[in-house]
């Protein structure tokens, strides 16, 4: 996210001023960017995390970062068919090349599925896939630090608010430097950030387990599956990624990247062997841990200025779907910076003042 901003501000003729971006760890080994599935979807139930996506998309596409288009396909038992079905009419209205498809259709189109206890899936013609996000990363800093942005190895400590605007951030090592704008693009810590500030943003790290495993059985064209459970898998070369919701599913310190090998076997082969009857004999390879920046209001972003802060911004809050949404978020954030308002990006919708005033606007769709 900062990186990104950072990126659409020095690439604007017309922006004259210096751009800092702060990262306490420059290898990025522990980034949310680095540790992401990286995935890429139009297929949300909110129409800004669609046009967000579809920006990012276009964004991965002329730049390739080892883009593979393919597509979700969420799947639904009786139950949840209303609500796929209500996702399903919010993307056609917003011109995603979705569809819908009953069992009978889902048995024809992916063989290798067990429909039996299926009512309907939706997926995708194009727009979705997946991504090196790591690549993407790298190569926006890359692009910045060309065009002269300024890449500080330190932590910011507190930002200094004063008559009603962020004056500074304090770093912990190269101590006060004053600002026109600040953005708050720290994601699991930006909560403890904007603290300091004297906001409060309900946005925690929730950690989320990812799991590499193999299977002697080819599954022609896997896209990313989401099961009616929660468990996404999709392929990776000659492999497969694969995650699971945890329940109770805690706020946790986001320095706790320990892995829980026995997720595995307890909660995940047993959903990926009755919904894939070929990974019945999987072997798991490797597993790592990540976090989402979780945003326990709505599940979505708070975006933009803050109000009565009118140069602080932020950029938190994404649960889950930050990655793919990078490019636009920077982009929309840089025009403000630079105009005052949104211009080809309106992210009026994530502003953070739905908190304040208790207006959630829920993304139904998170995996």
């Amino acid at each position: 996210m900062g990186s990104a901003c950072a990126y659409f501000l020095h690439r604007d003729p017309d922006f004259h001023g210096s751009v800092a971006v702060v990262e306490p760890d420059p290898s990025y080994r522990e980034a949310a960017s680095s540790r992401s599935a990286s995935s890429i979807r139009l297929q949300f139930s909110t129409p800004v995390n669609i046009t967000l996506s579809r920006f990012g998309m276009d964004f991965i596409r002329a730049g390739g970062f080892g883009l593979v288009e393919s597509t979700y396909l969420f799947l639904a038992t009786a139950p949840g068919r209303v609500a796929l079905e209500q996702s399903v009419a919010i993307q056609r209205a917003a011109a995603v090349p979705v569809s819908l498809h009953d069992r009978r259709a889902l048995s024809h189109r992916y063989p290798w599925l067990n429909t039996a206890d299926l009512a309907a899936g939706s997926d995708t013609a194009g727009g979705e896939g997946w991504f090196d996000g790591h690549a993407l990363l790298t190569a926006l800093r890359g692009a910045n630090e060309r065009g002269g942005v300024r890449y500080l190895r330190d932590r910011v400590a507190a930002l200094e608010r004063s008559e009603g605007r962020i004056a500074a951030a304090h770093l912990q090592e190269h101590g006060r430097i004053s600002c026109r704008h600040a953005v708050i693009a720290a994601g699991t810590r930006s909560r403890e950030l904007a603290a300091s500030a004297g906001i409060e943003l309900p946005v925690y790290a929730r950690k989320r387990n990812v799991f590499v495993f193999s299977c002697p059985a080819k599954i022609p064209g896997c896209p990313l599956v989401i099961d009616p459970s929660g468990l996404w898998f999709r392929a990776v070369g000659d492999r497969y990624l694969c995650g699971v919701p945890e329940s109770p599913d805690p706020d946790v310190s986001p320095d706790d990247f320990e892995v829980d090998l026995a997720i595995f076997e307890a909660l995940a082969w047993p959903v990926l062997a009755h919904r894939v009857p070929a990974f019945e004999a999987i072997r798991l390879s490797s597993a790592w841990a990540g976090h989402y920046d979780y945003n326990v209001f709505d599940q979505n972003a708070f975006v933009g200025p803050v109000p009565g802060i009118a140069n602080l911004l932020l950029a938190s809050g994404f649960s889950g779907h930050g990655l793919q949404q990078a490019p636009g978020v920077g982009r929309a954030l840089a025009e403000y910076i630079r105009f005052g308002r949104y211009l080809s990006i309106d992210l009026a919708d994530l502003s953070y003042a739905r908190f304040l005033t208790n207006e959630p606007m829920r993304e139904a769709n998170i995996i």
